[in-house]
């Protein structure tokens, strides 16, 4: 028998044998007591130490009215860098200042990991007992504690909820009681910890809307905008510690503030950058940097300065900020960042929708047809290129593009605009959009898939598409900043910029239509060779942009080498020849060359007779500017001749309210005005204003063009009154139509200005004459023939206010200039010789004035002719002046202002 085994009394425990099964080596019964422990008072708990240079934003006040509520939950939604977090740790404090008495708890709610953490953060801080028991259950034990009334207010903020995931699935629990991915008892979601209850609040930030959906109510979602102007120049003033050399103004600082599109992050990262790098480096520098190219502004922009109050999680350079947004969605849905990235090529405002959904039709390119561009380097599952099978459904498209929408839309990384059919993008944005796709070598992908839309959208710059040239024009501009390396991808954007210049020129923007022209002109040179005729179009429009911008002999070397080589090409009379002699015909008369403008225009209308037809519109068109000529010539008879011809046969061949028609009476009245048949002038600028504004619109720019001419004829007529309201009339039109600085806006305010001056109101006139001034040394430049005119008129205005030294100034200027851009023989220098002449002799200069008009009238019968006006007007000043006729030289004095 085997022997007993027994423990004395004093012995306690396991007692040994034989075990069949799972040991289980915890003594619940055994474990000491905890300690009590004394709760703590009221107090914040945050990882983050108040920031006295906060600015007041004003959305506080709204989120303390939500977050006031009992058992609120409240979200701040906005795009990663725009302030969320900042917003939450200063309601934090505030909340402390206003109540003592309520707990605020910080909670880190990028993942499931950093959360439990800041569960066991709040235990430990409050001392809730049993938390050190390795059995218990953190989440639960903080829940219970929030949940009783008995410990007071509370507010608990979740900071950077951008993936509610973890939140919302279902927590497993192990046989040991921990967090596990064991299933044994009940799942139950981490957000079933939040506690709703009348004692507590929980403020929320997050860059997505649809996430913050998860976890409270739409009508309690607060998006978070950038900041105000005024906001933002605190801002940064505030980071720059006031530190200011002085060099640096507010004016300089607001257009920074601008280029970071107001973005707080944006803001304190420059601040930042710009601190420590003083007193070698200003506000001013920065900027300039700033705008220097994509390159360095992506450079300063991942600039990772140290920041106290942010997650250390959190990247303090806002480009990388937005490219985990990015990189989230792409792994959420794919196509939606694919949206993005096309979006990121556009300007970024009024980004048409129509430019950006898959097309039912393949897209085909307008430099030949060209379909298909880039299609070895697109994927087939995105629905923003060409080159996906038609297997799918427009419906079923449509859909997944505006799920895409809404996806980008939760972000913030765009919104829509009021139409309902463009959107609107932060150009920030695009910048770290296009850095992303740059550093994954998917930049030339979606540039080329940006420029085939475009291209396909983007109409000529005839009038009929100005309404959806000007809604595009913005793409287009940025399209030029935005070259492709590949060839055909290359001719399309060639294509665009074409037509973009087309537009331009129409609007009078003689910067941007040389910029662009010249680019085209280059590139099919380069690709297609100087003899192509898409090459000749282009160096063809970089003549038109020349001659708009004055440059009127570049623009003839331009000219004449187009038509020679059209005449090699495509022979002498064929219609682009043709239209290559006009154009330099044109330039000839500019330069008051009229003899050489009528021999060529001459020439293109007997070779469009022959070759086309009388009444064909291109010889019809020929006639008219060769009738133009002899109008500059003082040859109105004959011009008159040619423009009943024209327009008559107009009127045959295309109809009465034609616009070429219209062109050809309005033109026709100018001769009538021209030779003081006033009468007749206004009769028929009434009767092709009335036409023009049935057929082509009152605001089209031959109506206006035409009723200016009758506002010039009334004021020909002594009808000032009736002038002055047709000028203004055309000016505000003008205004609204084409711009403020378009070259015929900026007309019709010389011409109201010369209206004022004639009524005798020298001071409006002066000051609408310094207007038009400035606005077209900006505009078109200090020396081109438009400011130089306004600047004449302005010299004459201080002629008749008697103030000769001021004009004799102005005049001077402007016949020196004249002499060095046109030539000293050019009918406007010669005007500004006789204009000159006049005021030294008012000024009791007469030798001077004497010996100028000479030269004026030798000059006048030499380039103009004998029986030019110009040339009689000049020839009867010098003769008044040695016979002394004060009342002839007066009507001389009006005649040369005219």
């Amino acid at each position: 028998m085997a022997s007993a085994i027994s423990f004395g009394e004093g012995n306690s425990g396991l007692q040994g044998g034989i075990f069949n099964g799972p040991v289980n080596t915890q003594f619940h019964h055994n474990a000491p007591p905890e300690r009590p422990e004394t709760p703590p008072n009221p107090s914040i708990v945050i990882p983050f130490s108040r920031d006295t240079d906060f600015v007041e934003r004003g959305i506080l006040d709204q989120i303390h009215q939500k977050c006031a509520i009992l058992g609120s939950r409240t979200a701040l939604v906005g795009l990663g860098g725009v302030g969320k977090s900042q917003l939450a740790i200063e309601y934090a404090y505030r909340t402390r200042d206003r109540s003592p008495e309520t707990w605020v708890f910080w909670v880190h709610a990028s993942n499931a990991a950093r959360f439990e953490q800041s569960f066991r953060d709040i235990a430990n801080y409050v001392k809730i007992p049993g938390r050190q028991n390795p059995q218990a259950d953190i989440f639960q034990l903080v829940h219970d504690w929030l949940r009783d009334d008995k410990k007071g207010k509370w507010v608990l903020i979740l900071d950077n909820v951008d993936d509610v995931g973890f939140l919302v699935e279902a927590r497993r629990t192990g046989q040991d009681g921990q967090t596990s991915g064991i299933e044994n008892g009940n799942p139950r979601s981490l957000v079933s910890y939040l506690p709703q209850c009348p004692h507590g609040s929980i403020l929320i930030t997050t860059r997505s809307e649809d996430e913050a959906l998860n976890l409270v109510e739409q009508r309690d979602l607060i998006t978070i905008e950038p900041m105000s102007s005024e906001h933002a120049l605190k801002l940064f003033e505030t980071k720059l510690g006031g530190d200011d050399d002085g060099s640096d103004n507010a004016d300089v600082a607001a257009e920074l503030l601008v280029a970071l599109e107001l973005m707080p992050l944006a803001i304190v990262q420059a601040a930042a950058y710009i601190l420590r790098r003083k007193p070698r480096y200003s506000v001013r520098e920065y900027l300039q940097s700033f705008r220097e190219s994509d390159r360095k502004r992506t450079s300063l922009l991942d600039y990772n300065g140290k920041q106290l109050r942010r997650d250390r999680e959190a990247k303090n350079s806002i480009i990388v900020t937005w490219q985990i947004s990015f990189d989230y969605i792409r792994k959420i849905r794919p196509s939606a960042a694919d949206l993005l990235s096309l979006m990121s090529f556009f300007d970024r405002q009024g980004i048409p929708d129509a430019l950006l959904q898959k097309r039912s039709e393949q897209i085909k390119s307008r430099q030949d047809q060209r379909e298909s561009v880039a299609s070895n380097c697109i994927d087939n599952d995105t629905g923003y290129s060409d080159d996906e099978e038609g297997c799918t459904s427009q419906s079923s498209m449509s859909d997944g593009f505006e799920e895409d929408v809404s996806v980008l839309r939760n972000y913030s990384f765009i919104s829509v605009n009021a139409n309902g059919t463009t959107f609107e993008m932060h150009g920030l944005v695009q910048l770290a959009t296009r850095k992303w796709l740059e550093a994954h070598g998917q930049i030339e992908r979606w540039k080329q898939q940006f420029i085939k839309n475009l291209c396909a959208e983007l109409p000529t710059g005839e009038y009929e598409n100005w309404e959806r040239c000007q809604a595009l024009f913005p793409h287009a501009q940025s399209a030029a900043a935005q070259r492709p390396k590949e060839q055909d991808s290359l001719l399309d954007w060639a294509s665009i910029l074409y037509n973009a210049a087309w537009y331009a020129l129409r609007m009078g923007k003689g910067v941007e239509t040389e910029s662009m022209a010249v680019q085209v002109m280059k590139v099919r040179k380069k690709i297609l060779g100087d003899e192509h005729i898409d090459t000749l179009n282009g160096m063809a429009m970089v003549g038109l942009a020349y001659s708009l911008n004055g440059r009127w002999d570049a623009a003839e070397k331009l000219n004449v080498q187009v038509l020679e080589t059209s005449k090699t090409k495509l022979g002498v009379d064929h219609p682009s020849t043709l239209t290559s002699m006009a154009n330099l015909a044109s330039t000839y008369r500019n330069q008051g060359r009229w003899d050489n403008a009528e021999k060529l225009f001459v020439q293109v209308m007997e070779t469009s007779k022959t070759k086309l037809g009388v009444d064909y519109p291109s010889t019809l068109t020929s006639m008219a500017n060769l009738a133009s000529t002899l109008w500059n010539q003082g040859r109105w008879d004959d011009a008159e001749k040619l423009d009943v011809q024209v327009m008559e046969t107009r009127k045959t061949k295309l109809g009465v309210d034609h616009p070429d028609t219209l062109t050809s009476m309005n033109n026709l009245a100018s001769t009538l005005w021209n030779q003081g048949r006033w009468d007749d002038a206004e009769k028929l600028f009434v009767q092709v204003i009335e036409t023009s504004k049935t057929k082509l619109g009152a605001d089209h720019p031959d109506t206006l063009s035409s009723m200016a001419n009758l506002a010039s004829t009334l004021w020909n007529q002594g009808r000032w009154d009736d002038a002055e309201k047709l000028f203004v009339q055309v000016i505000e039109t003008s205004k609204t139509k084409l711009g403020a600085d378009h070259p015929d806006t900026l007309s019709s305010m010389a011409n109201l200005a010369s209206t004022y001056r004639d009524q005798g109101r020298w001071d409006n006139a002066e000051k609408l004459f310094v207007q038009v001034i400035e606005t077209s040394k900006t505009k078109l430049g200090a020396d081109h023939p438009n400011t130089l005119s306004s600047m004449a008129n302005l010299a004459s205005t201080y002629r008749d206010q008697g103030r000769w030294d001021a004009a004799e100034e102005l005049f001077v200027q402007v016949m020196e200039t004249r002499k060095t851009k046109l030539g000293a023989d050019h009918p406007d220098t010669l005007s500004s010789m006789a204009n000159l002449a006049l005021t030294l002799k008012w000024n009791g200069k007469e030798t001077e004035a004497v010996r100028l008009m000479k030269d004026c009238v030798r000059f006048r019968k030499r380039v103009l002719g004998l029986n030019h006006p110009s040339s009689i007007s000049s020839c009867r000043a010098l003769d008044a002046w040695k016979a002394g006729q004060e009342d002839v030289i007066l009507s001389i004095h009006s005649a040369e202002d005219g």
